[in-house]
């Protein structure tokens, strides 16, 4: 099997990267350098010359807040960029797995999201990453939507690397506590993704680490295991503006993976411990 991969610079496409390599599956890996996803023409020629059995497309635009402030580089990145991925996919008549996110649903309520729960996004990133879905579902046949949140992984930014730099210099931090969801640990995601890829188990998942959290919880906790003694404030989602809206419900129902035969990832707890000596902090 050859598998390609978009976005390989970010945290997940660098461990589907690693992940495949360390099964000895052949993988071509992109970033903008190599093909530029909102460019169909070049899409459909490295995508083509590559010649795949399946694409992972991990490149996306994930700046929350700031895809308020630019919306059609978001939409040519997570919408047309995706749908010009799939047009190739469905002319090669290729496996494709699109990681979409939590952020396309509306966050209210306090039950698990399903994955044919409607779509209902709160802001641009979400729309936008919805409207790839809908690219992705119109052209390909054979087809995963992956849906991942509060991610987190050795390559690249994330909540933990900015608390653990945050705990360097301040005693005090106040962190939202109204939003609850799943961290997501993208070493275990991307074990799971390979082995979805290598199935015709297709449609729409939800993965992201068991058990459940606010940001808050999460913070306390990243300082516990770290051994840092930084003392965390909970505070509304009001106090703490941003200009995305942000939902608070983002419970995922991940059933569907262990129906299909899929290992669920451990706890984010348990993810948390081995990320920490993972990396230098």
């Amino acid at each position: 099997m050859k598998v390609f991969v978009t976005g390989v610079k970010g945290q997940l496409g660098y461990d589907v990267m690693n992940e495949l390599a360390s099964r000895g599956i052949e993988a071509v890996g992109v970033d903008i350098e190599e093909m530029d996803i909102t460019n169909a023409d070049q899409v459909r020629k490295v995508i083509t010359k590559a010649a795949p059995d399946a694409v992972i497309h991990c490149a996306a635009y994930t700046a929350v807040d700031a895809a308020e402030d630019n919306v059609d580089i978001c939409r040519k990145v997570n919408a047309e960029g995706t749908e010009n991925i799939a047009k190739v996919c469905e002319e090669l008549d290729i496996k494709m797995m699109y990681i979409s996110t939590d952020y396309v649903f509306n966050g209210k309520g306090s039950r698990p999201w399903k994955p044919d729960d409607e779509r209902e996004p709160l802001n641009i990133y979400g729309q936008t990453k919805y409207e790839g879905e809908l690219a992705v579902e119109k052209h390909v046949k054979k087809f995963f939507t992956v849906r991942i949140a509060w991610v987190f992984g050795v390559n690249g930014k994330n909540f933990i690397k900015t608390m653990l730099n945050l705990g360097k210099t301040h005693d005090h931090l106040t962190v939202v506590n109204d939003q609850t969801g799943s961290p997501t640990y993208t070493y275990d995601l991307a074990r799971l993704l390979v082995d979805m890829i290598q199935t015709e188990k297709y449609g729409r998942y939800h993965a992201t680490n068991e058990g459940l959290c606010t940001w808050y919880e999460f913070a306390c906790e990243i300082f516990k295991q770290a051994g840092m003694k930084v003392s965390v404030a909970p505070v509304s989602s009001d106090e703490y503006p941003a200009k995305a809206k942000r939902p608070e419900n983002s419970r995922m129902d991940k059933s569907k993976l262990v129906e299909n035969g899929f290992t669920p990832l451990p706890s984010w707890q348990d993810a948390l411990s081995r990320y920490l000596k993972e990396i230098e902090y």
